[in-house]
């Protein structure tokens, strides 16, 4: 059966520009491109067609697919991270940054957003608010690997998606209960798509009508004298 927009699917995928590796779900494949990340979770990840959790010109073309599908794709930078906008570069003075600035280090500027230093002339601090891939044609090769059909395998797609971690979940008569391990309330990537995860959960996956958090506390164990 082809896919269609609103189809939940597990994807393996390798982004490239100019023959080097940016982004892979393969763990061996970043290895070797020398970006893999200890704290990183590799595998299959489960995305909604049409709904924009790859880059645009590789959720297009996986309408029409059927799983096991392996193929290649070259996305233009509209259908990408964009062109190059070079009012996006910006000068900032040196002393408005608590730390140090240095080449190559990720900023965040109230007014102007997330970027990245891209120089440091005398007391001003350039720095480039365009996508690190902004400008650049990129080359996919893809596997889907399969169609998802079940609610709960769904949710846990959007959890591992934008919290970058598994949760403990279960499902019952449409109610999703979230069981949050200690800790999680200092973990910014999960405060900053919390709310994300619920929406789209709802929007996303009829058959959920309720979503529960649960967290949990235990009485400390006391210290033997």
């Amino acid at each position: 059966m082809a896919i269609k927009e609103g189809d939940f699917i597990t994807l393996s995928y390798t982004g490239s520009t100019a023959g080097r590796v940016f982004d892979t779900t393969d763990e061996e494949e970043a290895k070797k491109a020398g970006i893999h990340s200890p704290g990183a979770l590799y595998g299959p990840v489960t995305v909604c067609v049409g709904s924009r959790h790859v880059i645009v010109g590789l959720d297009e073309d996986l309408v029409g697919k059927k799983a096991g599908y392996t193929g290649k794709i070259t996305v233009p930078p509209e259908k990408a991270f964009g062109e190059r906008d070079p009012k996006r570069v910006q000068s900032f003075p040196k002393n408005k940054f608590k730390e140090k600035p240095v080449r190559g280090q990720p900023v965040r500027i109230d007014e102007a957003g997330e970027g990245t230093v891209v120089d440091v002339i005398g007391a001003r601090v350039i720095v480039d608010f365009n996508a690190p891939l902004a400008g650049m044609t990129l080359d996919y090769k893809y596997t889907v690997e399969k169609v998802v059909k079940d609610p709960l395998d769904k949710f846990n797609g959007l959890v591992r998606l934008y919290a970058g971690k598994d949760l403990e979940t279960t499902f019952d008569d449409g109610k999703v209960t979230i069981s949050l391990p200690p800790g999680i309330t200092y973990d910014r990537r999960w405060l900053l798509w919390r709310s994300r995860i619920i929406h789209e959960g709802f929007e996303l996956i009829k058959e959920i009508s309720e979503i529960v958090l649960v967290e949990t506390f235990k009485r400390p164990e006391k210290k033997e004298e």
